[in-house]
């Protein structure tokens, strides 16, 4: 499966939209990737994680676990870890900070793939890295849906992707004027009020 291949998944689903964005990054961006209208439909995601899966091992080899981000590498990260039969796990955010929770535990040495939805800043991906690594677990890699950075992305371990493009994404005092005329929408969850 290639960039194009995953792209023709999004717009199938209705997920691949255009206007004036606010990313969980809080940058803006003229596309959004709606991904969640994606792991909404079984089929979809399971083309999507199974091809992703194959890539995992095909660059980086057999990992023993899969840990994702909550909220939005979770479903990625089961269905990926499913097709590569391991365990999957999720951090949490506890005081603001990414740790395992749930009972989850990787046992030290532990080979780790951190599995995430879409990359942008890589963000996410590091602080998440860093709990696995608390934890004990040996991160082999970053895998990801879509690399949104066009892998200018720095996460600190090789970062698998299935799809990579650059959407340009700005900060919000940055703005090209066609994209500050564009009213905002904030579809993410980072910013929801508690």
């Amino acid at each position: 499966m290639n960039t194009q291949d995953v792209l023709d998944e999004f717009r199938a689903a209705g997920a691949l939209r255009e206007g004036h964005f606010i990313l969980s990054s809080g940058l803006h961006s003229p596309v959004f990737l709606q991904k969640n209208l994606v792991f909404a439909e079984p089929d979809r995601c399971e083309r999507l994680c199974k091809a992703l899966a194959a890539r995992i091992v095909a660059e980086v080899g057999q990992p023993d676990v899969c840990i994702s981000p909550a909220v939005g590498g979770i479903i990625p990260g089961y269905e990926t870890a499913r097709h590569l039969g391991v365990r999957s796990f999720y951090v949490e955010r506890e005081g603001g900070i990414f740790k395992l929770r749930r009972g989850f535990t990787v046992e030290p040495g532990e080979k780790v793939v951190m599995v995430e939805d879409i990359v942008t800043t890589g963000l996410s991906s590091r602080e998440c890295i860093q709990a696995i690594q608390a934890a004990g677990g040996t991160v082999i890699a970053a895998a990801c849906i879509v690399d949104r950075s066009g892998g200018k992305a720095d996460v600190g371990v090789p970062l698998v992707a299935l799809a990579s493009l650059e959407v340009p994404a700005y900060p919000a005092d940055a703005l090209p004027p066609a994209l500050a005329a564009i009213p905002t929408t904030d579809p993410g969850s980072r910013r929801l009020a508690g």
